[in-house]
């Protein structure tokens, strides 16, 4: 279900412009799983991190510091930097420092954060929130703390945050279309909008209307998305709101998923 055909040239590139603790980025997530499985043969998706440098609350290092050691992962002094940078910055800057380990690697590192965040209620002000993400998405996690405030990382940001004001990005979540004529401008969008939107986008980029990939059983789409709600499935399949709670009931019976809250997390 990954939405990709070995030997097909993507035609497309999308730029998706984030904030890993903006919702409407979190809430996007569906929609482009979507898009991924029915057009990802069609377009490569990178992600660009933007640090919202407005917002002042700070990260303690020093704790998250004490907490490595006690669980036994060595920590430089130079690491963990003295005065706190903001929340945005630092959660933007860990993904980068993850993307050190790959770009699968920073995606599911990603995807930890924001279902911590978004999902448990927890912000990384708490001592082990960065770590624990960094452990559940698979990470070097000595490695990933000691990049954390590498000039790499750091470099890694300013770059994404350089592509951002090149291509004037005032919101997140934005995406920009491009096709492979380097004289057509991009297509950019702003905000959250319905799946139809952007399939029309993609349409009008290539250049033709190309059919569609079937969507996976609702279970292999689970396994791969890990945390859905039922509105979720409801706008992957294109069913009703009751029927995709009764397909999801009936996997809870098979003890494939459980409910936590509004979400349903696979559990296999």
């Amino acid at each position: 279900m990954n939405g990709k055909q070995e030997g097909t040239t993507k035609q497309l590139e999308i730029y998706l412009f984030v904030d890993p603790l903006c919702p409407d980025c979190w809430a996007l997530e569906p929609v482009l799983k979507k898009l991924w499985i029915e057009y990802g043969q069609y377009f490569t998706l990178r992600h660009v991190l933007t640090g919202q440098l407005d917002r002042l609350n700070g990260v303690n290092y020093k704790r998250i510091d004490r907490h490595a050691s006690r669980i036994g992962i060595a920590c430089e002094d130079r690491v963990f930097l003295e005065t706190p940078l903001p929340i945005p910055y630092v959660a933007s800057l860990a993904v980068k420092a993850a993307e050190l380990q790959g770009r699968q690697a920073s995606i599911r590192f990603l995807r930890q954060l924001q279902e911590i965040v978004f999902i448990q209620g927890k912000t990384i002000t708490e001592t082990d929130t960065l770590i624990q993400c960094a452990i559940a998405a698979g990470l070097d996690v000595q490695e990933f703390i000691n990049d954390l405030s590498s000039p790499s990382a750091v470099k890694a940001l300013q770059c994404d945050l350089k592509i951002r004001a090149e291509m004037d990005v005032r919101e997140v979540p934005t995406l920009v279309f491009f096709n492979e004529n380097i004289e057509d401008e991009g297509i950019k969008i702003s905000g959250c909008y319905p799946y139809d939107v952007y399939v029309d986008l993609i349409h009008e980029m290539l250049g033709f209307h190309p059919q569609p990939s079937p969507l996976p059983p609702i279970e292999q789409f689970l396994h791969h998305a890990q945390f859905v709600t039922t509105d979720d499935i409801a706008m992957v399949y294109n069913i009703p709101h009751s029927k995709a709670e009764c397909e999801l009931k009936k996997l809870r019976l098979k003890q494939k998923v459980e409910k936590i809250g509004s979400f349903w997390r696979w559990i296999g």
